[in-house]
């Protein structure tokens, strides 16, 4: 045996007895650890140690203990955690006495000593350093990047990172967070794509060492670390009002660390994109971007883009599977039946041209790997498919759930983060300067009970200004036929409903002159005093059992009247002057509006609550609100934006919509699998063609070339069918409609928004995935050598 080839011998019985051993030890230690009650040190020790710089952090805090003034506290049960330690030591020491090395061969060298060595061998080097700062560094550096970006970007000034205040610093491009973090991100995978493009083009292979070391250390640190930010005090007060940008748009996701390895995996997939770019382009030695040839033989062998497939794959995917499989089946029995019918005429007349049509024939007949094909370009359609519908008809609901959130409330407020707004009239004057801000009016709002004589509800009742507020809500549109907004300034206008109910003639008794008991002459009878107007909800207003110009009585538990029997609740009578209906049930039922002066009034307030704001652009309502507040010269006024007042709502939507795009990505991983099964069988097929391209100078990056071009194709064509078809569906549910119960649902048809931005995401999706499927039987091809493949032949 040479030297090269020694092998390990393992004794079993030593590596039974070791791991034996330290699992008493293990025991021991569990038993002792459990006395000193420090499961959570150590656990959080192990947990460190998981990660790449864990060791060397550990280390360092055990220096720290072992210098520092303070002593370590002594552990409970100390002979017991030596002898843990001890008998876990003395296993493992076993198991490594269980492992050794075969003797090595006494025989010479062989008899091709010293000759050259395989070219690819002599050019293999196990390890390369730049490769690893290209990785490790990229991975870094995009993240830094991407958190820089975002901060500039969305406070309008240079980041507190580099040591200027946001905001103060001038200029900027002032972005909505969201659009900042499109364009962080796209320059982010920038980056990591350059950095693995160019390591990989140094190593001219993929470096899989490299990368993972580089992740490992370089990339995982800062995601664990704003993870961590979530948690721990300190590194919250420490990074948490630098990174405030940052942690705003992860909170979109109601979870911000979701949000952050999220954004990591996409930083990684765009590093393995740049690698297995870099490695394409230049892994024969020289930089090569031509993909003529390779385009050419890829299509030629998989010859996705058949009309006959992809209208078959497209009437599948319009219509169902069993509707176009019985036609198929059907057409080609029948072709088929012909076929034989006039082979056999001519087998009669001429048996040779009979054998030369029947030989066409078979040649006609799908392979098993065309059918692979056509399944996977199936499979790639239906995933793109499900999941534009799905997400598009998801984003219908929560259009619908946010227009009428933001036809009932206001798209910011501003407010003091005490006390009331008796400046309200100057700072509305201050706020109508501020670009972007359309409307403004001023509002106060409490919780208080209201009472008919039906039925008891506890509400939010709100004052409001009726010349302003239609500036900032949609309120005089959601009023119902019967009842108007301006009868709240003029209450003496709201008829009350058995005016409207009794006849003629109840009208003009009740008008003539009645008799006083007492001096015995005639009287007009007394006019009933003007109450102030309300406007109820549709939902409250069926609860109460009450119409347009019925009383209800209005209780505030805070506030107190004194009576002969002492303090009682505040309560006032109203008259309701319209009902509304905003499609939202919660809003329909808890709502009750009146005039802004009533509620001074009722309770005693000098001002206004708070301003309601309208802006241009509601995904920049977060920067105008803060725009806001600088105008206002900060503390103690406060801006909170619809996004920040809805936060958990939409934050669900968000997660749901993520978490059904995630699931329905499965069916387009399942497609993967079948594309990586024919791209398999593919190389299976072509081994002799492979060989011979090899033979006439193809290098292994042009072979790799051609089975991703095929793979991609397949991920190109039913991503493209996918997106058609999904659009044709979501388009039919959208102008046909599908019916439900506006009773239960609030709306009367199934919501479909078609959103450009993930209906293209869906496709790319479906793309990427068929591309990365495709990677590894494209690098088994091209390690096939031309000899293996040629000398069968």
């Amino acid at each position: 045996m040479h030297p090269a080839e020694r092998q390990t011998d393992y004794r079993w019985p030593l590596l039974w007895a070791g791991a034996l051993v330290a699992l008493m030890g293990a025991a021991l230690l569990g038993v002792a650890i459990s006395d000193s009650e420090a499961w959570a040190e150590v656990v959080g020790a192990l947990g460190l140690s998981l990660f790449g710089w864990g060791g060397l952090v550990q280390s360092f805090d055990a220096g720290a203990l072992a210098l520092g003034p303070n002593p370590v506290g002594a552990v409970a049960g100390p002979k017991m955690l030596v002898a843990g330690t001890l008998v876990w030591l003395a296993g493992w020491g076993l198991v490594a006495a269980g492992i050794r090395r075969a003797p090595a061969s006494t025989e010479g060298p062989s008899p091709a000593a010293g000759s050259t060595l395989y070219p690819r061998l002599a050019r293999y080097r196990d390890f390369y350093w730049s490769t690893l700062g290209a990785y490790g560094g990229g991975i870094l550096l995009a993240e830094l990047v991407m958190l820089l970006l975002q901060t500039v970007l969305s406070s309008g000034g240079a980041s507190e990172l580099g040591g200027v205040t946001p905001r103060d610093a001038g200029g900027g491009a002032s972005l909505p967070p969201t659009i900042a973090f499109a364009i962080a991100l796209v320059v982010g995978a920038g980056v990591a794509f350059a950095s693995g493009f160019v390591g990989a083009s140094r190593a001219q292979r993929l470096s899989l060492p490299e990368a993972t070391i580089g992740v490992f250390y370089l990339g995982l640190p800062i995601p664990i670390l704003l993870s961590l930010m979530e948690r721990v005090p300190s590194l919250q007060l420490a990074l948490g009002y630098r990174l405030r940008e940052v942690t705003y748009v992860a909170g979109l996701l109601g979870r911000p660390e979701l949000g952050y390895w999220l954004v990591f995996a996409a930083l990684v997939l765009a590093l393995v994109l740049g690698i297995n770019t870099g490695f394409i382009a230049a892994g024969s030695g020289r930089v090569d971007l031509r993909l003529g040839f390779e385009l050419f033989v890829a299509r030629r062998h998989v010859a996705v883009f058949r009309p006959s497939l992809l209208l078959g794959a497209l009437a599948v995917l319009m219509f169902g599977i069993i509707p176009p499989l019985i036609i198929y089946f059907i057409i080609r029995g029948a072709e088929a039946a012909v076929e034989r019918t006039r082979v056999k005429s001519l087998g009669l007349a001429d048996p040779l041209a009979a054998a030369s049509a029947q030989h066409r024939m078979k040649l006609h007949e799908q392979s098993p790997t065309m059918m692979m094909t056509a399944l996977s370009v199936g499979g790639v359609g239906v995933g793109v498919m499900a999941l534009i519908i799905v997400l598009s008809v998801m984003s219908g609901f929560e259009a619908d759930l946010q227009k009428k959130i933001l036809g009932t409330n206001a798209h910011a407020v501003v407010s003091k983060y005490a006390g009331e707004l008796p400046e309200y009239s100057k700072v509305m004057e201050q706020v109508k300067r501020v670009p972007g801000v359309v409307g403004q009016t001023p509002f106060i709002i409490n919780q208080v009970m209201i009472a008919s004589e039906g039925n008891v509800d506890g509400v939010i009742i709100k004052g409001i200004d009726p010349h302003s507020v239609g500036s900032v809500t949609d309120l005089p549109e959601n009023i119902l036929p019967g009842g108007d907004l301006g009868h709240l300034e003029q209450p003496a206008k709201i008829l009350p409903s058995r005016a409207r109910d009794d006849d003629d003639e109840d009208a003009k008794s009740s008008a003539t002159e009645e008799e006083d008991p007492i001096i015995g002459k005639p009287s007009k009878p007394a006019k009933s005093a003007v109450l102030p107007g309300i406007i109820v909800g549709r939902e409250l207003a069926t609860s109460l059992r009450v119409v347009v110009g019925d009383r209800v009585n209005v209780v505030s538990p805070l506030g107190t009247e004194l009576s002969p029997s002492g303090p009682i609740p505040k309560s006032r009578a109203f008259r309701v002057a319209g009902i509304f209906y905003s499609g939202m049930y919660e809003y329909d039922s808890k709502f009750v509006y009146i005039l802004l002066k009533e509620a001074q009034d009722f309770f005693n307030v000098k001002g206004a609550t708070g301003i309601e704001l309208k802006v241009a652009d509601i995904d920049d309502a977060r920067r105008i609100s803060n725009q806001v507040v600088r105008v206002l010269g900060g503390y103690p006024y406060r801006a909170r934006d619809w996004g920040e007042m809805n936060k958990n709502l939409f934050s669900a939507l968000r997660l749901e919509k993520l978490v059904m795009g995630i699931i329905l990505s499965i069916i387009i991983i399942v497609a993967a699998g079948l594309i990586v099964a024919t791209v398999i069988m593919l190389v299976l097929e072509k081994r002799k063609e492979i060989s011979v391209l090899k033979a006439l100078g193809v290098p292994d990056g042009g072979i790799v070339k051609i089975f991703l071009a095929e793979g991609l194709q397949i991920g190109v064509a039913g991503g493209l069918l996918g997106l058609f078809s999904g659009l044709a569906w979501c388009l039919f549910i959208e102008k046909v409609g599908i019916k439900l119960d506006p009773e239960v649902y609030y709306i009367p048809a199934l919501p479909v928004r078609i959103e450009p931005v993930q209906t293209a995401l869906a496709v790319i999706i479906a793309v990427l995935v068929t591309y990365l499927a495709s990677i590894y039987p494209a690098l088994k091809a091209s390690s096939v050598e031309p000899v293996e493949g040629l000398k069968a032949e």
